[in-house]
């Protein structure tokens, strides 16, 4: 028997004693369980049978037509070449060193509706008349993981990109303060970043700063007494002001520290300033002009709220995007006045800075002046140690930003991402409309995940009650999202 395998290929070492005796019906089940699809051509390229693995389902029909068409003609124009090729070498066309190897080609078969099929073949001679047999290997799993990789390093580079400018805008804001400002490890007390003004005012440069305890930048009378209000921070979140003098020039400073997370290690924020600084608003306001007048020219809105909502102070962008009339004033006014579908978003965002401090790339609306909505994105911060407990917002218009390329692997009338995109900005009834169990059951989803599990919060936000919440929880199987149910 001829041996068909490369010299690669490990083939069966007596294959005429254990295959010279299948009939037809065992070969042709043999090569319907090997191949997703296997067609069986003449000597001229023509298509004569064809056999379909249960993945093509559905092109059922439209794969049967192939049948007494050329080969060549089933494939797209560019990879016409790939066939002839393929066809060439089975029939001889091929030099002697070549003839018997099988070199898999992939080729795209063009489906209705604009679709392709990308398949993976590999031509074997019959040897009876010159038919051939063409196995495929159907690729379009392989392609759908090919995407999703490119679709995950595209979210990659955008959530890098973000970062990026994240961390220039707040480099931008660190350096702008005119008060000297060092972070410190809360252990150790070692330095590993600090502001131009505390370069300036202790007189080192950055090399000598970052990297060494802090406490060798002061006097020994000192150092006892910055120990005990460190200790004071790290167990109470902030410490009393106190008087220090520097280990060189003996310079009288007032320091005051307070204590911040990130992700799973604490730091200490230390201010330092010259003793002899007013300490009221307005002289709070001339040490710092520079930062004033950067956050009132950011092109985001920025808004500063009471632990209630109530805006105490904000820039000139939040003004922008609501289109206020000239002089027309928000201080003193409920940010929900604007903010959000209604008062939920806001009760949302408020719950979790008080819960965990800071919240990151909320998705709502701000409704301007005249009453028209518009996409947001919002992140935010809880100061509650300050002289006066505050919350800060940054808002960001994202509606004409270009959406991610988003996919689900159900096959919807339109993306995922597009629909829970609305939870909290329409009533769930305006956004199910006429559509599936499967629409409903996304929003339901969406909105336990945007009120961490409070399942309160999420019936409102989707014009619920909570009993019929409760019924679509158990008619669905949806488990806990993994924050407080908020019963």
């Amino acid at each position: 028997m001829q041996n068909l395998g490369t010299s690669a290929d490990q083939l069966f070492e007596a294959p005429e004693l254990y295959f010279s005796d299948l009939n037809a019906d065992v070969l042709a089940a043999a090569v319907s369980a090997a191949a997703d699809l296997a067609l069986v051509l003449d000597n001229q390229g023509v298509i004569r049978d064809i056999s379909l693995g249960t993945s093509h389902t559905k092109e059922l029909g439209e794969l049967r037509q192939w049948v007494g068409r050329r080969w060549v003609e089933t494939v797209t124009v560019e990879n016409r070449g790939k066939i002839s090729a393929m066809l060439a070498a089975a029939t001889g066309g091929a030099g002697p060193e070549l003839q018997g190897q099988r070199p898999e080609r992939q080729v795209n078969h063009p489906l209705s509706g604009g679709l392709e099929l990308p398949v993976s073949y590999s031509l074997v001679p019959l040897g009876v008349q010159g038919r051939m047999l063409a196995l495929g290997r159907d690729l379009r799993e392989v392609a759908a993981v090919q995407q999703r990789l490119i679709d995950a390093q595209q979210s990659m580079e955008r959530d890098y990109l973000r970062l990026r400018h994240t961390e220039a805008r707040y480099r931008l804001l660190f350096e702008a303060v005119d008060e000297a400002v060092l972070v410190l490890d809360a252990g150790s007390l070692v330095v590993f970043e600090h502001n131009a003004a505390a370069a300036r005012l202790l007189g080192d440069s950055s090399k000598r700063i970052v990297g060494r305890a802090f406490t060798e930048l002061l006097a020994v009378e000192s150092q006892a007494e910055s120990y005990a209000k460190f200790s004071q921070a790290r167990s109470a979140g902030r410490s009393d002001e106190m008087t220090v003098r520097l280990a060189h020039g003996h310079i009288e400073l007032k320091l005051a520290a307070t204590l911040f997370k990130q992700d799973s290690t604490s730091s200490l924020l230390v201010r330092l300033s010259p003793l002899h600084a007013v300490p009221t608003a307005a002289g709070r306001a001339a040490e710092a002009p520079s930062l004033l007048s950067v956050v009132n020219a950011m092109p985001d809105a920025f808004v500063l709220t009471d632990m209630q909502g109530r805006i105490l102070s904000a820039n000139q962008a939040f003004s922008d995007m609501l289109q206020l009339a000239v002089g027309e004033s928000v201080q003193g006014q409920s940010l929900d006045r604007w903010l959000g579908r209604s008062s939920v978003d806001l009760n949302v965002l408020i719950g979790n800075l008080r819960q965990h401090g800071v919240l990151r790339l909320f998705p709502t609306t701000l409704r301007s002046g005249y009453g028209e909505p518009g996409a947001v994105e919002i992140s935010a911060v809880a100061v509650p140690d300050g002289p006066q407990a505050c919350l800060g917002f940054s808002i960001r218009d994202v509606a004409r930003r270009l959406p991610a390329e988003g996919r689900s692997n159900r096959q919807l009338p339109r993306s995922a991402d597009q629909l829970t995109g609305l939870v909290g900005r329409l009533p769930l009834k305006d956004i199910v409309g006429e559509t599936t169990d499967l629409i409903e059951r996304l929003c339901i989803e969406a909105a336990l995940e945007l009120t961490r599990d409070n399942r309160a919060s999420a019936a409102e936000m989707l014009g619920l009650s909570r009993q019929s919440l409760y019924v679509k929880l158990r008619r669905y199987g949806i488990q806990d999202m993994g924050g407080p149910s908020g019963d």
